[in-house]
């Protein structure tokens, strides 16, 4: 399964792609806002397999693509869509994408993509993501695809030794729909 844009192509994860994840989540810049200290190739390749296994679940409930730069093939980040239930026509994303290719827009190209790939193809009616307050940035993506902040969750994630806010935002079917784009 592959999904695009005008610049970048989303693919499932192959066993390869650990070493471009792991060149990445190794950044301090990247660590910040997640609870890991460090990543080592063990932890790197077992995180891509997570992706690459979660492929033969049926019915199938998760989604994860590397995410390439068109151009040149480069692996630049992930992006991805979870459900408990298909049934339920409800999922949460996420994306991250490599500290060096910050500031490019391609979260929200990615992020878009699978906002397309999740209420055009799965035929969701509900989108849900969350990010650490503290990440402006990535509160500005989820906002310039459409999304809405429904709520705060105060001192809802322990990491790096202290209590972190979590903004919750959610986009429904009808909002995509009616995006007049």
């Amino acid at each position: 399964m592959r999904l695009e844009t005008d610049r970048l192509r989303l693919r499932e994860y192959t066993e390869d792609d650990w070493q471009a994840v792991l060149a990445y989540q190794r950044d301090p810049r990247y660590l910040r806002f997640y609870a890991w200290e460090d990543r080592t190739e063990e932890d790197v390749r077992q995180f891509v397999q997570g992706f690459i296994d979660a492929r033969r679940e049926q019915p199938r409930k998760k989604y994860s693509f590397a995410v390439t730069l068109k151009a040149t093939g480069q692996l630049i980040g992930n992006c991805n869509l979870r459900q408990n239930k298909p049934a339920d026509r409800v999922a949460e994303m996420g994306y991250e994408i490599a500290p060096t290719h910050w500031g490019n827009g391609y979260a929200s190209e990615a992020a878009g993509a699978i906002l397309a790939f999740g209420f055009d193809e799965l035929k969701l009616h509900r989108l849900a993501a969350w990010c650490i307050a503290e990440n402006a940035a990535s509160a500005r993506v989820l906002e310039k695809i459409g999304m809405r902040q429904e709520g705060r969750l105060r001192e809802q994630e322990w990491m790096k030794g202290r209590w972190w806010d979590a903004l919750l935002y959610g986009i429904l079917e009808n909002e995509w729909n009616g995006r007049g784009g």
